[in-house]
């Protein structure tokens, strides 16, 4: 087990780490990969400051009102859909307010069970901006959740529509989305102001991604699998984008993106090294492989294993330049998303959601189809430390382990560990309950799974409280004075 990561490593890399805004880190697993069946999304949520909110918002399903436009913050505009589909999203704490710089919503499901985690920004190269340059006004990361998931009613018909958009509006960044539904999952990519690619991972495989373009040995003529912005190749080849255009073996990360870079393949490399550990494959390579077969199935501990992960004990532990692992200090968020067939559809997503660093938080599961209501803790917060915030409870615990990492990162790792298990050894059977229950009363099923819900977001921040509660305590003694026995009795007698 690759042990837990030190917040000063954390904070090291951090100050290492190359100056990306959103720089994330995802895996797509397809669902004959995964443990129990479900297609799997996840995402690490990094920023550029260690400290910012988020808050999990709900949407209701609703009629559009008549010639209503999509406003957004970057000047985006599009005509509404006649029907808004019922929504979550986890949204920048300040996102919907004067002040903020757009939703960035990030992450969420549908009333129809399609996921949306966006996004993996990454670098377009020069050539690539110079052909087709990026527009300001264009689709951006804080606005495809948002623009994408009240109108997917299938993860084919997300990643078609935002193809579209793109096409029609360009986008304003170099971006990699995650799009799935309880039967597939595609990653689909932007890699200039108006072209764009999209890959349905195979069932049996998983996706691993960090900031660089990864899209690369594509058949674009394979419709089943692959969709592309019109006259892609065409497009490469008429600007040089790569050495010789090969539309069977499409090299889109090559053409558009930078490959090679450290920052990003140093988290591919390890991503893969951890799921199918006796594959040897050298370190720095320019491209790894697109999607690989897992050597065992892959859980949700698996996935936290994953997105938590240093280079400690791997071949890039040795590296002076190896700076950039998974999760760091700056993960704001982390997020993994169960699309589970066969389950009623309130039930069919399952979202694991912890907050802050993955390293000295909880993934906490929530049906977010089933519920009606936002605990208080996640409607709570903003930029400075607020005590009622589920994400201030765990970031603050995470912020007081550095005081004495070597005693309090083991305390938060015990607890983490016991409180995952819990809620993940306890899964199978709350599915059971409440599938059995939902086939004689639907509604009293929902109603359980939303409180049931609510709940386990409720336990775990309290459970962070007292944590909390305890290192302070613990960090308070630690700092009185050393006094001898005469000097003690003295004081006492005073």
């Amino acid at each position: 087990m690759t042990p837990r990561p030190t917040l000063l490593a954390l904070a090291t890399a951090l100050a290492l780490a190359a100056p990306l805004a959103d720089a994330c880190s995802s895996l797509i697993v397809g669902k004959q990969a995964s443990a129990d069946g479900s297609v799997i999304i996840a995402r690490n949520e990094d920023y550029y400051i260690n400290n910012w909110n988020k808050r999990l918002v709900l949407h209701p399903a609703r009629a559009a009102a008549k010639d209503e436009t999509l406003s957004f913050k970057n000047g985006l505009k599009v005509p509404a859909p006649k029907q808004f589909y019922r929504y979550s999203g986890l949204m920048d704490w300040n996102g919907d307010s004067a002040g903020g710089d757009g939703l960035y919503e990030e992450r969420g499901v549908n009333e129809f069970n399609v996921a949306v985690s966006a996004t993996n920004s990454a670098e377009i190269n020069a050539r690539a901006k110079k052909a087709d340059p990026l527009l300001d006004s264009g689709v951006v990361e804080a606005v495809i959740p948002s623009l994408i998931l009240p109108q997917a009613k299938t993860a084919r018909d997300g990643v078609e529509l935002l193809g579209r958009y793109l096409s029609q509006y360009g986008a304003g960044e170099g971006n990699g989305v995650l799009i799935a539904d309880p039967d597939e999952a595609w990653y689909m990519e932007i890699g200039s102001g108006h072209h764009w690619l999209a890959y349905r991972v195979p069932q049996d495989s998983y996706l691993m991604v960090a900031n660089g373009l990864r899209l690369h040995d594509i058949d674009l003529a394979d419709r089943a699998n692959v969709i592309a912005s019109p006259g892609l190749a065409e497009f490469a080849a008429k600007h040089q984008l790569l050495p010789k255009v090969d539309a069977k073996r499409f090299n889109f990360a090559q053409a558009f993106g930078v490959t090679g870079d450290k920052y990003n393949v140093d988290r591919e490399w390890l991503g893969q090294q951890l799921l199918n550990p006796a594959l040897r494959q050298a370190t720095r390579q320019a491209q790894y492989p697109l999607t690989l077969k897992p050597e065992r199935k892959i859980a949700v501990a698996d996935v936290a294993k994953v997105l938590r992960a240093t280079f400690h004990g791997t071949a890039l532990a040795k590296l002076k330049d190896a700076d950039r692992p998974m999760g760091v200090d700056r993960t704001i968020e982390t997020h993994v998303i169960q699309l589970r067939a066969g389950l009623p559809k309130e039930l069919a997503a399952l979202t694991w959601q912890s907050f802050g660093s993955p390293a000295g938080a909880v993934l906490v599961p929530m049906y977010e189809n089933a519920m009606k209501d936002i605990p208080a803790p996640l409607r709570a917060g903003a930029a400075a430390y607020e005590s009622g915030s589920a994400y201030w409870a765990f970031r603050a615990n995470a912020t007081l382990a550095q005081a004495k990492p070597e005693k309090y990162l083991p305390v938060l790792a015990q607890w983490q560990t016991r409180l995952e298990r819990q809620f993940q050894s306890q899964q199978p059977a709350v599915d059971a309950m409440l599938a059995s229950l939902y086939a004689s009363q639907p509604q009293t099923a929902i109603g359980f799974a939303g409180q049931w819900s609510g709940g386990n977001m409720l336990s775990a921040v309290q459970s962070a409280r007292d944590v909390y509660a305890g290192l302070l305590t613990d960090l308070t003694k630690a700092s009185e004075k050393k006094y001898s026995p005469e000097e003690l009795e003295k004081i006492k007698n005073l």
